[in-house]
């Protein structure tokens, strides 16, 4: 027989137990606080935006290969943590390009950000500054490269420059965003040709659109994305006030496949600020570059956008960071999806990450308190991480801190 005493519980003991959560009635902070990874951001993101919009964002190139093997490579590390240390006090912040960033990560350069969300880059730089890191305009952005300046005026802005034919446009665009006071020069390298997007094409994602009948009503059951694309001011970008053709044409003459280093050395005289090199992917690369003077390289194969089947930014990490790192800042995107992925990437040798569609996830899954929302989760991952390999501050993370497991290694010739 159990001798276990049994009792009618009593309301004063009940009443700890009873503590009820105060509801939001606010559906957007309800959804957004209930979010706790970019992934969950990424479900509302899909639920809330139509089709052709959130496969823009999501989609890489061709069997999107590069982009899946680049998330698996965060995923396939092991973190070496150490012990009893007193992690009671973290300092995310450091300098970067000579200036402050509060996190080790910024928002990446997008294009057609309107179209995803109508606050677009207004809602990204305006987040930005309020979590004191960087935000960098796409020339393929969709808000004026003034308009950036005048949300985030006190911040730091960089522009992202594709290198184009016609030399005497680009360098309006680097002008303007000198003019501005933007700090640093992005210039992508990886795109002489755009790369084979099939989600866009059989989405109709086109210039002029195309859209399919599908998309057409994918898009109907979705009321708010319509109600703020059609009232709000129509699509522009941040390089088209003086351009008389379409989108398309104006493409034609971005993407240059005669750029050589010669062209990056020219636009480098004519830019007073810091300049990064965006689209690294080998070793031999890095060093040339560093050798130029550049500021800054950024290991990244465009999301997985253009060449599929392209390196891994994370696997080349540690060896361009122990070749050049002393002398040029690495920088590293592509794949990043939480902040110890922004962690690992910091232990192994890059200053500084930035994110594209972590970001952008946000941006669909509720405006600029969605950016809020992406930027505070990545922050308490990278704080959390931090503290649980037990250090710090970034500087006292280092290669020991991460071991990357081999899943894909290159076969002996």
């Amino acid at each position: 027989m159990s001798s276990l005493q049994r009792r009618f519980p009593r309301p004063r003991d009940l009443a700890p137990l009873m503590h009820f959560k105060t509801p939001e009635l606010n559906a957007k902070k309800r959804r957004l606080k209930n979010a706790l990874t970019i992934h969950d951001l990424r479900t509302i993101a899909k639920r809330r935006t139509p089709k052709a919009a959130f496969d823009y964002t999501e989609g890489a190139a061709e069997a999107e290969i590069s982009l899946a093997r680049a998330r698996q490579a965060f995923e396939d590390i092991q973190f070496n943590p150490g012990i009893l240390r007193d992690v009671s006090v973290v300092d995310t912040s450091s300098t970067v390009l000579g200036g402050p960033t509060a996190f080790p990560f910024g928002i990446a350069p997008t294009g057609f950000t309107r179209m995803m969300q109508s606050e677009g880059e207004i809602a990204g730089a305006g987040a930005a500054a309020a979590a004191g890191i960087p935000f960098a305009l796409s020339t393929m952005g969709t808000t004026a490269i003034e308009d950036v300046k005048a949300t985030n005026p006190n911040g730091r802005n960089w522009f992202q420059l594709y290198m184009w034919k016609d030399r005497e446009r680009s360098m309006a665009l680097v002008d303007r965003a000198a003019a501005a006071g933007f700090d640093t020069l992005l210039v992508t390298v990886d795109v002489p040709v755009a790369g084979a997007r099939l989600r866009d094409k059989r989405n109709g994602f086109s210039i002029p659109p195309q859209l399919t009948l599908g998309t057409v009503v994918n898009a109907l059951p979705r009321p708010e994305w319509w109600i703020n694309f059609l009232t709000t001011e129509p699509l522009a970008f941040a390089s088209l006030d003086r351009w008389s053709g379409t989108v398309g044409e104006l493409l034609d003459t971005m993407f240059d496949p005669t750029v050589t280093f010669e062209d990056l050395a020219w636009i480098k005289d004519q830019w007073p600020g810091k300049l990064v090199v965006k689209g690294v992917q080998n070793l031999e690369d890095a060093k040339r570059l560093a050798s130029m003077g550049v500021d800054g390289i950024t290991l990244s194969n465009h999301g997985g956008r253009q060449l599929d089947r392209a390196p891994i930014p994370f696997h080349l990490l540690p060896e361009v960071a122990r070749e050049v790192g002393m002398d040029t800042e690495i920088h590293l995107d592509t794949g990043i999806m939480s902040g110890a992925d922004i962690v690992a990437a910091v232990a192994l040798g890059a200053k500084f990450t930035m994110v594209g569609r972590a970001y952008l996830y946000g941006l669909m899954a509720g405006g600029r308190e969605g950016v809020d929302r992406a930027i505070e989760i990545l922050g308490e991952q990278i704080v959390r991480t931090m503290r649980l390999l037990g250090v710090n501050s970034l500087e006292e993370l280092t290669p020991a801190h991460v071991t990357q497991l081999e899943r894909l290694a290159p076969r002996a010739r």
